[in-house]
């Protein structure tokens, strides 16, 4: 900090608190945060005076403008609230408010202090206030400031409970959240929900919030719902809870907890379930049970089953109180039952009495404790399980207190068992943890000295329990009450309990520290859920804890090693041998069994053998160790048989492929033991060795730590220590956690009164010395002196060898493989200091007095001892800074202090310290300008220090710089140069030793004699260093010779250099691989000037500087990433000056990707080395051409700052290259991308007006080159904005450029032509050159445009009208003399040529007209864009000309006028021009579609949208008229929907201009396509999509799915639409022609085949069901007449076709599901045949068929959208049956129904008789009557029903009901089960029927055919209709108007059939004779 700074914040300190929180100096401000935070600290009493007034400052501090101030004030706002009460919550909501505008949307730190401030309000009861802040924060539109407060909220609830954070407020701001459109925001308010859960129960959040939810939503929480458990306990209380809780004790005997002892655990829950249950009365069907007969029977069966039925009884959540005496005296009895059946089950009863009675059990409780605690000496695992469970319960419940059983637990605690009082102490430990501190600071003093007398049991169990009870009891109350009582305890037993209570309380949040936590982290995704922790013990770890925790890599590598599973189950002998199976023979087992030692020897020696047999000895490994630890076991007395079981253990560790840890386990215990006996150790030595090698020696050391240290027999330690010796010098140290080994051996080994152990522990420190280094040593300082001498003695023998100590056996497992190292290389631990670096050391360290600065770098250096010297870099980041600032201090003392301190800490961080540094050792560097050379020297042992941790690599960077630093004198140069030297001679091989031959040849001219002398030594140190290709000599010596400058001292280099020299001076001339530049250039210099010819001092310089690069390439564009540049390029079309962020982001980049000798020169300030740069630019151009388009854009970056200086030489240079550069581009085929020409364009533009004529001709050239590599269409709007410049030359060449640009790409490059207003309007300029330009300029666009051009030069003065009058008719003179025709003819006769002759005419006239004009038109290429006249297309059909054959852009204009046409046709009342129209439209539709592809590709490009919105705009209009939609064919129809679809699907699209409307537009088109585009052709198209689609018709390449997913996604769309066509089949199935619909799925499943359909159909494809779906609707609507349908399927070839099964197959179903009437389904009032399924046909009465299709008829009426079609159809009904009584139907209907139907039957019939039918209605048929008919002809058309003049009655007899029906036209047709040479005839007024009294004739048998031949024959006989009229061409019922006038005019003969043609005839003959010789079944 400067002195003037100091100065200010001295002054500064004198003003008031407010003044100096609001100065306008941040620094001040700054100082006073953490001042009045420092204050804050300082109050202890909370009614402070002072605190009143701190209150009114935060609001305006914490929305201090700067970060760091801000981060401060929220430190002192948090300081200032611990030290307030309950009435500064005053100031929270102008606080609050101010701390939700300015800090959530801060930096991290910032919003996590926010959130701490919240929480602290929250404890100061401003819980009001916080939701109102938090209601305002979820509203910010910032998603970034929503999910800090959500999980505030969260938190605040989750620490203090519902019942401070009230539900109800945070319910309502939940469902808006819900709905939020960032993820995280969702995820979090899930996370709160959750939360709520916890505290209120699912069903109320259920009930408030999940009707205001989403239903994915729901789902989402509902699968969340399921992982939250248990119950919510607060962790935290609120301020005035906390002040009582020291001095109160809470005695809380509500009913509904009945807890007597306040408790962190009382639920502070909302709702209490307890409390919402009714209390059952369970006494009452006790008594009915047989209770008390049950629990005196003799049986033990009958006794449990008895118990049980109170145990289910009780187990309510509630029970009514009552009289309970008895049963507990019963219980008691039970308790001790000799069954341990019966008494487990009462055991549990009891539990649950408790929980459901609670504190009316508390007397009956204390009655059962005794013997409940006495029950605890049964050693079954489940009876110990149940006591604890009902004990835990008990007390849960409150039936129990500590203070209330404390006889019975002095009791308990003094039985003789064991198990019994350690397993009281272990519930005692349970009651106290989950009391709260008042309850404890009750009972503490009566347990404390049961817990003393305890810890001297003599068993292990009791005296572990009894510590846990008093690391509990401390936990909760504190140290001090418990020290008086403590003090009696030893050394060894006080380190003990303090490392338990270090332990648990490490899960404690210290007072005031905040562990944010997220409401997302809820989310099972994140973590599971899990209930409130029942302890305070599993809270949140202190960070300090949490962060040497993430520090440790031993603990990440201990959970890696553990995570087999390493403890051993329980296994019984039989199960064993079950197991072993024929492994080991039965002999040899109960050999081991025998008791005589020679057997059991014997027994042992065949089953050494037996196992050496084994061939998979792998598997059976576990099974036989297991044998062996239990057969003989580790308690054999034989020490040759316990010899033979080490050596098959070992044998089995050492052959195995993978040994199970559980089997270490399981021997290392008795394998430990055999160590201690001399007999047998050398086998249990070996034993572990070869357990270390099956799994690594970590796990065994970790084990045997807690063996040795329990065991009793002091030889077990000594020798296992021993044998960990020989572990270590076997296997190393990378495998072992050596913090832990070396406490063992400070607390346990060392501390040892055995001398054997002692020594032992002192070899094995020895060898760990040997391996890691004296940095041992620093973990043993508090050993006592004389052990530390015997220690330094074995340093001697063991000295430390590093790299060289390498193990000498190897570890099999692969998990140990790996070090475990934690602090690095070593292995030793670093401690993670970041606790101990407090702010307030960090602002001492700042401090103005000298003293308190010194004593907090003395601060530092202790906090370096007490870790050991060994310390991680973590939170050492802000220290750095603060040292940093201590380098520049004044007192030159303190900068020595503290470089040795940073010093200290590089040596104690190691390598990291590099990057935790923050480059502080540039600031060391600075150092050694200093002139005393103490502080110098200081200095370089900084350095010495720095080297050692990150050797001199890491440094080379720092130490360039410094050496070119000035401020360093030649003293410290030299004295740098000396320590460089150095430790260089200590390194073979360091490449990066060239960064520093720079400086280092900068300092052979030095004047000091010393630093050239320092110079000369160390660059013979960097040519012995680096490799000789890196490093020409002779350049140097050639550049420094003539100068003298190179002296003859340098003996050593010289030696050196020769050879360097000579195997250079071969290779000059020749470029390396990567540094060809340089060498071209130096050897240029070199043959240009010749050897002894003084250089100049710029090539001098060049050599020099250039000499350590020249190796590189020039261009690094491994890293470079030019998207990511390019996202960052704000493209706008006018020219802004270059702002500085952007010069230093053009200098960062030219810095990473150029050579340093190029960017140094193009970064230069000095114009020469500019020019410099740019020549070496140009001779790299030509080899490094990809390199330079990759970074293009920051090139062109650097020209246009170029552009934008005044130095003209540097300038030309610029646009002398540039030229070269555009060529070379054209060459490689590039094109500049839009950033890119928004990077340079502007400028270009901008800048073409230079003064000088030179530089703007050159410019102009460059313009028009640019048009190469950038479309003119593209650069013109760059050339339009330079027309609104304020500099005249540069509008002027801007304008001399549009004229250019007209003139060569033809007038259309203006687009809409508007453009040339901008010229024109120049016209009126008082520069008369401006004038004359534009003038210029619009004559060159008459040449093009004629006379049209005065449509879009805009309103002009009559004084400009004159001048471009004058001026066109010069240019027309002009033309005329030239022989170039007249102005706008050429494009004229060109448009006119292509609408006559089409293309390729229009190309050769294109041709002759450029002769015969000739015009400058240099792009033949772009003729389409001349299709369009000035005017655009004049009618339909020259717009339709120009979209064929336009560009995209050109196209609109034909697109225009298309639209207009459309928009006037519906307007026409005639529709005369829409029947004109139809005839076009097919045409129209095609090319659209065609234009389709083009436009989005064209868009795609870079181009607008423009034209994409209106080729589907156009496509819109189309298909908004039906007339026209029905004229599209089919083919066209396929072609447009297949490409809407296809780019509907396209990814590229939403990422183009208004995406998003586009897709959004496609949708709806073909939405309106499916409307009005004729039906039948939508099926056919959409049923024939379904098959696999051509890759080649995809618009882009696959790029990150396969094809096959693509055509999936295709045929989702398609079954989508099919979808849409089926779902108003229903109401449309009279509109399509089912032929040619059951043709396409008949062709479909063939293609198919049943192979593919049966495995389709297991697939469940989507196709494949849609078409079933299709047939089955179709089915459904048709019934049995379907099969009418199926003309255009050949039904009789072999095998049938696919789709008569699945029409057989539906119409089976739909018949047994009774929704088929006989000829169709329920409810359609098509007439149908009663005959279609069966001959029989008395089955159905005619008059239940009438009525049945009466109501059907009536239903129809009812409904609004049908009403019409029935009264038509009822009108039909009454013309049929005169006779029916329609009325009758009717009686219950209401009186106006009634008169509706009356009215609406008149209507019809005035409707019939003037010929005028629904056209909406199917023409429906008589209901079937009850004679036999076949159902293969087609109906009669009621049209015509009058003109037959068949009466009623006689309808029955001579008509023949329908099988079925054609579309809305009333057309009918001839279906039938004929082949392929059947034919459709269509017509209003043919009708077939029957001769009257025609036999009965079976559907499709061969009398059918007969009769139905004989017909066919009269029919044809009787001619009366010619073949003209019977035209195929009225297929689909589209009769022509003709012919429907005459057969109106013409009453139609009555004949009976239908007339065919010959070859219908022939097909029916051929069917016949098929029939006969039996090849097809009749249908």
């Amino acid at each position: 900090m400067s002195t003037e700074d100091e100065k200010l914040l001295k002054e500064a300190k004198k003003l008031p608190w407010d003044e100096r929180l609001t100065h306008k100096n941040w620094k001040v401000r700054n100082d006073a945060n953490i001042d009045l935070a420092a204050v804050c600290d300082s109050i202890t009493d909370p009614k402070d005076p002072r605190l009143r007034d701190f209150g009114p400052l935060f609001r305006k501090t914490v929305a201090d403008s700067n970060a760091p101030v801000q981060e401060k004030a929220l430190d002192a706002l948090i300081a200032f609230l611990r030290a307030a009460d309950a009435d500064a919550g005053r100031y929270a909501k102008e606080t609050c408010d101010a701390i939700v505008a300015k800090c959530l949307t801060g930096r991290p730190k910032t919003v996590e202090k926010s959130q701490a401030v919240f929480m602290l309000w929250v404890e100061l009861e401003a819980v009001d206030v916080f939701l109102e802040a938090m209601e305002k924060a979820i509203k910010n539109k910032v998603a970034k400031a929503v999910v800090p407060a959500i999980d505030v909220m969260f938190q605040a609830l989750s620490e203090f409970g519902a019942k401070v954070i009230p539900p109800k407020k945070i319910l309502k701001m939940l469902p808006e959240l819900f709905d939020h459109q960032d993820q995280n925001v969702r995820a979090s308010s899930k996370g709160l929900t959750l939360e709520l859960c916890r505290w209120i129960g699912k069903d109320p959040v259920k009930s408030i919030l999940f009707e205001k939810m989403r239903d994915t939503m729901k789902k989402e929480l509902e699968a969340e719902l399921a992982n939250v458990t248990g119950t919510a306990r607060p962790t935290r209380k609120i301020r005035s809870e906390q002040d009582k809780e020291p001095e109160q004790e809470v005695i809380s005997e509500t009913a509904g907890t009945g807890a007597p002892e306040g408790s962190v655990l009382e639920a502070p829950q909302e709702i209490d379930e307890y409390e919402l249950v009714d209390p059952v009365d369970i006494l009452t069907p006790l008594d009915k049970s047989g209770f008390w007969d049950g629990v005196k029977a003799t049986k033990w069966s009958e006794r449990r089953d008895a118990v049980a039925e109170l145990t289910k009884l009780s187990s309510t959540k509630r029970i009514a109180p009552g009289d309970f005496t008895e049963i507990c005296r019963t219980l008691k009895k039970l308790v001790t039952d000799v069954n341990l059946a019966v008494s487990v089950e009462a055991i549990q009863a009891i539990g649950n009495l408790g929980r459901g009675l609670r504190n009316h059990f508390s007397g009956s409780s204390r009655f059962l404790l005794p013997v409940l605690l006495e029950k605890l000496k049964e050693k079954k695992p489940t009876v110990t399980e149940a006591l604890m469970q009902t004990l835990q319960a008990l007390y849960k419940a409150g039936c129990l207190s500590l203070v209330d059983v404390i006889e019975d637990i002095k009791v308990a605690v003094k039985n003789k068992v064991p198990l019994v009082r350690s397993l009281t102490l272990n519930w005692v430990t349970f009651c106290t943890e989950t009391s709260n501190r008042a309850a404890v600071l009750k009972f503490h003093k009566d347990y404390v000295p049961i817990c003393m007398e305890c810890l001297n049991d003599g068993t292990p169990e009791v005296r572990d329990a009894a510590f846990a009870v008093l690391a509990a009891i401390a936990k909760m109350v504190g140290m001090k009450p418990l020290e008086r009582s403590l003090e009696k305890l030893d050394d060894v037993r006080k380190k003990k309990l303090s490392e338990m209570i270090g332990n648990s309380t490490g899960g404690l949040v210290a007072d005031g520290a905040f562990v944010r936590r997220s409401a997302a982290s809820m989310l099972s995704g994140k973590k599971p859920v899990q209930a409130a922790p029942t302890a305070k013990k599993s809270g949140s770890a202190k960070p300090s804890v949490v962060k040497k925790a993430e520090g440790s890599g031993q603990l990440k590598t201990s959970v890696s090693v553990e995570s087999e599973d390493v403890e051993p189950g329980e296994m019984s002998l039989e199960e064993i041998e079950g197991k072993l199976g024929s492994i080991i023979s039965g002999d040899t087992i109960a050999q081991l069994k025998s008791s005589v030692w020679k057997e059991r020897l014997e027994a042992m020696g065949s089953l050494k053998q037996e196992v050496e047999n084994l061939g998979d000895l792998d598997q059976s490994a576990e099974i036989v160790v297991r044998l062996l630890c239990t057969l003989p076991g580790w308690g054999e007395k034989n020490v040759q048989v316990q010899q033979q079981v080490i050596e098959v253990i070992t044998y089995i560790a050492s052959t195995v492929k993978r040994f199970p840890k559980r089997c270490v386990v399981l021997c290392l215990q008795g394998i430990s033991e055999r160590v201690a006996d001399i007999k047998t150790r050398a086998h249990a030595m070996k034993c572990l060795s070869a357990f270390s090698e099956a799994v690594g020696p970590g796990l065994i050391f970790d084990r045997l730590y807690k063996i040795m240290k329990e065991h009793k027999n002091p030889k077990v330690l000594s020798e296992g220590i021993l044998w960990m010796v020989s572990a270590v010098e076997d296997f190393g140290v990378s495998h072992l956690k050596l913090k832990d080994l070396i406490d063992f051996c400070k607390d346990i080994g060392l501390q040892s009164s055995v001398a054997a152990t002692r020594n032992s522990t002192i070899k094995l420190i020895g060898v760990l010395h040997k391996f890691v280094g004296p940095d041992i040593k620093g973990f043993l300082t508090d050993v006592k002196p004389a052990l530390l001498s015997a220690l330094d003695a074995e340093y001697e023998k063991n000295p430390f060898e590093g790299a060289a100590a390498a193990p000498k056996k190897t570890v099999r497992a692969s998990d140990s493989a790996s070090s475990i190292g934690a602090g690095g290389a070593d292995g030793l631990p670093r401690e993670d200091i970041s606790a101990k670096i407090t702010p307030n050391l960090l602002k001492n360290l700042g401090s103005p007095d000298w003293k308190v600065r010194l004593e907090s770098i003395d601060m530092v250096n202790k906090i370096l001892e007490e870790a050991h010297k060994r310390i991680q870099p973590s939170g050492t980041g802000e220290l750095f800074v603060a040292l940093r600032g201590r380098l520049c201090d004044s007192n030159k003392n303190l900068v020595m202090a503290t470089l040795a301190t940073i010093g200290g800490i590089a040596y104690a961080m190691g390598s990291p310290v590099e990057k935790a540094s923050k480059g502080v050792l540039s600031d060391v560097l600075k150092c050694l300008g200093d002139n005393k050379k103490h502080m110098r020297e200081c200095t370089l042992n900084t350095l010495d220090s720095w080297i050692a941790a990150v050797q001199l690599d890491k440094m080379v960077p720092y130490v360039t710089v410094a050496l070119a630093e000035p401020k360093i004198g030649a003293e410290g140069r030299k004295d740098l140069f000396d320590w460089l030297s150095k430790h260089l001679s200590k390194i073979n091989d360091l490449p990066d030793a060239i960064h520093l031959l720079k400086p280092t040849a900068s300092a052979l001219t030095d004047k000091s004699a010393e630093v050239r002398k320092a110079a000369e030594a160390f660059i013979g140190e960097i040519l012995r260093v680096c490799s000789p290709d890196a490093v020409s000599l002779d350049i140097i010596l050639e550049r420094f010779r003539p100068s003298g400058l190179v002296h003859e001292s340098l003996d050593g280099p010289k030696v050196i250099s020769s050879s360097l020299a000579s195997k250079s001076s071969s290779k000059i001339g020749k470029p390396g691989l990567n540094g060809g530049i340089g060498a071209k250039h130096g050897n240029k210099a070199l043959s240009s000037r010749g050897a002894p010819v003084r250089a100049s001092k710029s090539d001098s310089v060049f050599s020099v500087q250039d000499l350590a690069v020249q190796s590189q390439a020039l261009f690094n564009v491994k890293d470079s990433n030019k998207e990511d540049r390019e996202r960052l390029v704000i493209r706008r079309l006018k020219f802004e000056e270059v702002r500085p962020e952007q010069v230093q982001d053009l200098e960062a980049d030219l810095m990473k990707y150029f050579r340093e000798d190029l960017h140094r020169r193009l970064l230069s300030t000095d114009f020469k080395k500019q020019v410099d740069g740019l020549e070496l630019l140009q001779k790299a151009m030509p080899t490094n051409i990809k390199e330079l388009i990759e970074l293009l854009d920051v090139l062109l970056r650097w020209f246009v700052l170029r552009f934008c200086e005044s130095n003209t030489t540097c300038l030309l240079k610029v646009l002398e290259f540039l030229p070269e550069l555009v060529d070379t581009l054209k060459d490689e085929g590039y094109t500049l991308t839009e950033s890119e020409a928004a990077t340079f364009l502007p400028c270009l533009v901008e800048k073409s007006g230079h003064n000088i004529e030179k530089v703007r001709e050159k410019m102009r050239e460059l313009m028009k080159q640019i048009v190469h590599i950038y479309s003119a269409s593209k650069l013109l709007p760059y050339v339009l904005e330079g027309l609104r410049s304020k500099n005249n030359r540069s509008r002027i060449e801007c304008v001399d450029f549009v004229g250019y640009l007209i003139d060569y790409y033809g007038a259309e490059i203006m687009g809409q032509l508007k453009s040339l207003q901008l010229v024109a309007g120049l016209t009126s300029e008082r520069d008369g050159d401006l004038r004359k330009a534009a003038l210029n300029t619009l004559a060159t666009a008459y040449k093009s445009l004629g006379e049209d051009i005065w449509r879009y030069v805009g309103k002009l003065t009559d004084a400009q009208k004159s001048m471009l009058d004058d001026r066109f008719k010069w240019k027309a003179r002009e033309m005329d003399k030239r022989k170039e025709g007249k102005p706008g003819e050429g494009r004229a006769a060109l448009r006119r040529s292509v609408r006559e002759n089409g293309m390729e005419v229009a190309e050769q006239s294109g041709e002759l007209l450029s002769r015969s004009l000739a015009a400058p038109m240099v792009m033949r290429h772009v003729l389409p864009q001349m299709l369009i006249t000035a005017n655009g297309p004049t009618d339909w059909h020259e717009a339709l000309d120009v979209i064929s054959m336009g560009s995209p852009e050109q196209s609109v204009e034909g697109m225009k006028v298309i639209c207009h046409e459309l928009t006037q046709a519906t307007t026409d009342p005639e529709n005369s021009v829409i029947e004109d129209l139809a005839k076009e439209a097919d045409r129209l539709v095609g090319c659209l579609a065609a234009m389709v592809p083009k436009t989005f590709n064209f868009s795609l490009s870079g181009a607008s949208s423009r034209s994409c919105k209106y080729v589907l705009n156009t496509l819109m209009q189309t298909f908004q008229i039906k007339r026209l939609g029905h004229a599209v064919k089919e083919s066209t129809l396929d072609n447009l929907i297949t490409e809407l679809l296809l780019w509907l699907l396209d990814e590229r699209v939403p990422l183009m201009d208004d995406g998003s409307q586009l897709l959004k537009a496609l949708n709806v088109l073909m939405l309106k396509i499916l409307d009005n585009a004729e039906r039948t052709s939508s099926f056919v198209v959409l049923i024939n999509l379904l098959r696999p689609l051509d890759p080649s018709r995809w618009p882009s390449p696959a790029s990150n799915e396969a094809f096959i997913t693509r055509n999936q996604k295709f045929s989702d769309l398609v079954v989508k639409c099919l979808i849409k066509l089926t779902k108003v089949l229903q109401s449309t199935i009279y509109d399509v022609d089912l032929d040619r619909i059951l043709q396409s799925i008949h062709v479909y499943l063939q293609e198919l085949g049943m192979e593919e359909i049966r495995r389709r159909a297991g697939a469940d494809d989507k196709p494949l069901r849609m078409v079933k779906t299709v047939l089955h609707e179709l089915v459904k609507l048709r019934g049995t007449a379907i099969k009418g349908h199926l003309s255009m399927v050949p039904i009789d070839m072999e095998p049938q076709p696919i789709i008569l099964a699945y029409i057989d197959l539906n119409l089976q179903t739909l018949a047994a599901a009774r929704m088929l009437t006989p000829s169709g389904p329920i409810g359609q009032t098509h007439w149908g045949d009663s005959a279609s399924n069966s001959p029989n046909t008395t089955s159905h009465s005619a008059d239940a068929q009438l009525k049945q299709e009466l109501a059907a008829v009536f239903k129809k009426i009812g409904d609004k959208q049908t009403c019409t079609i029935g009264l038509y159809e009822l009108y039909r009904i009454t013309q049929l049956y005169p006779k029916v009584d329609i009325f009758a139907q009717l009686q219950n209907a209401s009186e106006a129904f009634r008169t509706y139907i009356r009215d609406g039957l008149a209507q019809m019939e005035k409707n019939a008789a003037a010929g005028r039918t629904p056209s909406s209605l199917p023409m429906s048929t008589p209901p079937p009557l009850t004679l036999t008919t076949s159902p293969k002809f087609a109906p009669l058309s009621p049209v015509h029903t009058k003109s037959l003049n068949v009466k009623p009655e006689n309808m029955s007899s001579n008509l023949l009901p329908s099988y079925t029906e054609d579309d809305g036209a009333g057309g009918m047709a001839f279906r039938g089960p004929i082949d392929s040479s059947d034919f459709r005839q269509l017509g209003d007024d043919r009708h077939d029927r029957y001769p009257s009294g025609a036999p009965a004739i079976t559907p499709g048998t061969l009398d059918a055919i007969r009769e139905r031949m004989k017909s066919i024959q009269a029919a044809a006989a009787a001619g009366n209709m010619d073949a003209g009229s019977r035209s195929l061409a009225f297929v689909n019922g589209n009769v022509p108007h003709a012919m429907v006038d005459r057969l109106d005019a013409e009453p139609p003969v009555h004949t009976n059939v239908l007339p065919m043609d010959e070859k219908a005839l022939s097909g029916l003959q051929a069917r016949m004779e098929r029939l006969k010789s039996g090849s097809l079944e009749p249908l």
